[in-house]
């Protein structure tokens, strides 16, 4: 399904799809087209279902389970942090210090699906968002992060990077000066891996969507990302 999602890996629990346009990973209030229909469009009859999800506006790797066992396992495998992913953010900001980890306390405000972020304040509770961040990467105007969330909260990405100052270039919703030509913000899951019920390691990388030149221009110069 060229220009919705690539395929980018798949066994007989797991298809792992490369998000590539803005739609929401499952059907929502705005009756919109989700990732989950065009998957489901392209293999009918089978199982398909999200095992986590990105937000309408974030490219990158999707996990869906082929069956209601391996949707369980890597349901609990989320839940308990035993996935690692990576995720590409272009900023409209340099991030100072260039490495760093940031904590906050998100508050959502459902009516305008929004997550504001507060200083955590030393506070280790479980709903304190965590991430860690890298600047791997810069362009004239635009800075290259690698960003690893240690915890799975709502629009914690871009709420986190917005607090801190250096908001994700499109995400209007949180800071950014403008939008970006393909609807997409520049915040794309670039790195999945976790661990199958039988042991087997999966680890993907999901390149970012093709119709985005600052994508293409720090994919392609080696001296712009690690």
């Amino acid at each position: 399904m060229s220009g919705i999602f690539d395929v980018i890996y798949e066994d007989g629990d797991v298809v792992i799809v490369n998000k590539l346009a803005a739609v929401p990973t499952l059907p929502d209030k705005s009756g919109d087209s989700s990732l989950k229909d065009f998957v489901a469009e392209s293999r009918p009859g089978r199982f398909v279902e999200p095992v986590h999800r990105l937000d309408r506006r974030t490219s990158g790797a999707v996990a869906f389970a082929k069956s209601k066992h391996s949707l369980a396992a890597l349901s609990e495998a989320f839940r308990e942090r035993r996935v690692t992913k990576t995720y590409w953010a272009v900023t409209e900001r340099a991030p100072e210090p260039a490495a760093g980890t940031l904590r906050h306390r998100l508050i959502h405000d459902k009516r305008r699906n929004q997550a504001k972020a507060i200083p955590a304040n030393g506070d280790r509770g479980g709903d304190v968002a965590v991430l860690t961040y890298e600047l791997v990467g810069r362009s004239d105007r635009y800075f290259l992060l690698a960003v690893r969330p240690l915890s799975g909260k709502t629009h914690q990405i871009r709420a986190q990077l917005s607090a801190a100052g250096f908001p994700v270039r499109g995400d209007l919703k949180y800071g950014a000066r403008r939008s970006t030509r393909n609807g997409l913000i520049m915040l794309h899951a670039r790195e999945l891996s976790f661990e199958m019920p039988d042991r087997r390691r999966v680890y993907v990388t999901a390149d970012p969507p093709p119709d985005e030149p600052l994508w293409e221009a720090f994919v392609e110069d080696p001296q712009n990302v690690n």
